[in-house]
């Protein structure tokens, strides 16, 4: 696994993400994704908002945005898998290229812009996954929507996929969709969060509903978003998206790179976010997720307080590997 991890540092970032998990597909039709399965969890079974895990360690939304690889994922050993962002419609994102890997600081910057095959896509792939974890779907807006328009692409995507996602996460933190974390401001929020309610209560939708937010945010933006949702039918946070923050960033070229942060950089940055969320609301659950690179920076989010970890570029720059490394005894 070494050599093929070499190998793809060499190649343009999204192919070598697309070859990467296609090579994974292959491998689990030809029923050898063994071969890197976990052997022994350190974790049992247990439930989470009516959902049950078998461990706490799940892929982040962005891995798999249109739902092509839940199968091959999820014979890894993950305990649970997010899928998306997933948008009404159709969009190929913002122009290439988009993604810079930085090994140097085990980091990515990425500014793709919710590029994904829509929503109706997924669905396709949802209804004929054999996976039988626990799958979230991640949902966001396409870049052309405004306004109103922003609120019913989510509205759109929510109603289409409730039957078959275990959990929805309204995405409103991604730094790559022109204006999009403007539904952090408390008015705008109010408003979506009403409108996804009243949706909810419209197709009679029962399971759990995360807002994925901002490591950017100011404290006094966290407190205001916690009251928010504990105020709602929202279940819990997703904590955090990438930074829009660049100075850990050790190779100036990169530092200049739009777009967001991922990776060991904002390790410290979204846990501290966790923690203090947890500082405020001792219930609500929480899907920790930003840096984690080793099972002691996992062990690090849920001693702070998440519920829940997710990784995404621990996984591309170490590969399956670190699934091991975290679960297994």
């Amino acid at each position: 696994m070494n050599f093929f991890l070499n190998i793809f540092k060499f190649l343009p970032p999204e192919f070598a993400h697309s070859i990467s998990l296609n090579s994974l597909n292959f491998l689990y039709k030809l029923k050898l994704l063994s071969l890197f399965k976990i052997k022994k969890n350190d974790e049992v079974e247990f439930n989470l908002c009516g959902m049950k895990f078998k461990n706490k360690l799940g892929t982040a939304a962005g891995l798999d945005k249109n739902g092509d690889y839940i199968d091959a994922l999820g014979e890894l050993g993950f305990g649970f898998l997010e899928v998306g962002t997933v948008t009404p419609l159709p969009q190929s994102g913002n122009s290439k290229p988009r993604v810079f890997r930085n090994y140097q600081d085990n980091a990515i910057i990425n500014r793709l812009g919710f590029n994904n095959k829509g929503i109706d896509y997924l669905l396709k792939n949802l209804k004929k996954r054999k996976y039988k974890g626990v799958v979230g779907v991640n949902i966001g807006a396409n870049k052309t929507s405004k306004d109103d328009q922003r609120i019913n692409d989510y509205l759109v995507c929510f109603e289409k996929i409730h039957k078959y996602a275990d959990y929805i996460t309204i995405n409103i933190s991604s730094p790559n969709t022109p204006d999009l974390r403007d539904l952090h401001n408390k008015e705008n929020l109010k408003n979506l969060i009403s409108s996804v309610e009243s949706k909810s209560i419209e197709i009679n939708y029962k399971k759990p509903i995360f807002l994925k937010i901002s490591p950017d945010e100011s404290d006094d933006s966290i407190k205001m978003i916690i009251e928010l949702v504990e105020n709602s039918s929202l279940t819990g946070l997703v904590a955090t998206n990438t930074t829009v923050n660049k100075n850990s960033v050790t190779n100036e070229k990169l530092r200049n790179e739009e777009g967001g942060l991922s990776g060991q950089p904002l390790m410290e940055k979204s846990t501290n976010k966790i923690s203090f969320i947890r500082s405020n609301t001792l219930d609500m659950p929480i899907i920790g997720v930003g840096g984690v690179m080793s099972k002691k920076d996992f062990h690090t989010k849920i001693e702070v307080g998440a519920n829940l970890v997710q990784i995404y570029t621990g996984f591309i720059i170490k590969g399956p590997k670190l699934i091991n490394q975290i679960i297994r005894d």
